[in-house]
C-alpha cells in the first residue's frame, strides 16, 4: 500500500536479493506468525526428548512447521536441516519433515559458534585459533614494521574480535584448548622487534598483556592480545 493506494496480489517468481535494506523487513513479515505454529521455536526447534512423549512433541512441532511452510508457499531446504542429539541417555529418535528423515549431526554452528553433541568447545577453539593465526600470518606478510607500536594495535584490532566473540559462552575449560589459544599470543609477541631477549612472561608484562588463563573474568572472557 502506497499513499493510500492498495495494489492487487501478484505472484512473485524470485526472492529478495540478500543484503538489501528491504530483505530483513520482508523476512520478518513472512515469519511474523511462525511462533503461533509451534510451542518451542525461535528459528531453531528444540525440546526435552527423554520420553516418547517428548519426542512426539518435537515431531508435532516439525509437522506444524511443514504445514505453515505449505500455506505460505515456501519450502525448507531439508538438506540443511540437521538434528543435534544432546545427553548421554538420548534415545536418538529420528525426526522427519514430511516423508523425509532428517539427518543427525555431531556439531552445529549457532551464530558463528560451533557446539558439539557433548557441549564441549574444542572445535570452536580450533576454529578461532585457525582464524587468528591466519590474521597473524597476513599481518606478518603485509606489514613491514616490526615495532610494538604498530603490531600490537593491529593484532588487538584484527585478532581480538575472533578470540572474544561470544567467549562468555564457549570459554575453554580444557588445558589443551587454553594452550592452543595461548600459542596465538606467543606468536604475536615473537613478531615484535626489541623483545627477543625477554622470556615470554616478561614480554607480556612489557606489552601490558597477560596469559589467557590469568585473564579469565567472572564472565569467562579473555582480554589477551
Amino acid at each position: 500500500m502506497i499513499s493510500g493506494t492498495e495494489f492487487s496480489w501478484r505472484p512473485v517468481a524470485s526472492g529478495v536479493p540478500q543484503g538489501s535494506v528491504l530483505s530483513p523487513v520482508l523476512f520478518n513479515l513472512l515469519i511474523n506468525n511462525l511462533d503461533e505454529e509451534t510451542e518451542r521455536v525461535d528459528m531453531k526447534l528444540g525440546g526435552v526428548a527423554d520420553t516418547p512423549e517428548g519426542c512426539a512433541a518435537i515431531q508435532q512441532d516439525l509437522d506444524r512447521l511443514e504445514s505453515w511452510a505449505k500455506r505460505n508457499l515456501i519450502t525448507f531446504n531439508k538438506g540443511k536441516c540437521r538434528v543435534l542429539h544432546l545427553g548421554r541417555n538420548n534415545p536418538m529418535h529420528q525426526y522427519r519433515l514430511r516423508a523425509d528423515l532428517l539427518g543427525s549431526s555431531s556439531a552445529e554452528r549457532d551464530l558463528g559458534v560451533l557446539v558439539d553433541d557433548k557441549l564441549t568447545m574444542s572445535q570452536q577453539c580450533a576454529l578461532v585459533a585457525k582464524k587468528a593465526n591466519g590474521i597473524l600470518g597476513c599481518t606478518k606478510r603485509s606489514v613491514a614494521s616490526r615495532s610494538r607500536e604498530v603490531l600490537l594495535p593491529l593484532c588487538s584490532a584484527l585478532g581480538r574480535p575472533h578470540l572474544q566473540y561470544c567467549v562468555q559462552f564457549w570459554a575453554p575449560h580444557f588445558k589443551k584448548d587454553e594452550e592452543l589459544l595461548e600459542r596465538i599470543q606467543r606468536r604475536a609477541t615473537k613478531m615484535m622487534r626489541g623483545l627477543e631477549h625477554l622470556r615470554y612472561e616478561e614480554k607480556l608484562r612489557e606489552l601490558g598483556l597477560v596469559q589467557p588463563e590469568e585473564e579469565k573474568t567472572e564472565r569467562g572472557s579473555y582480554k589477551c592480545l
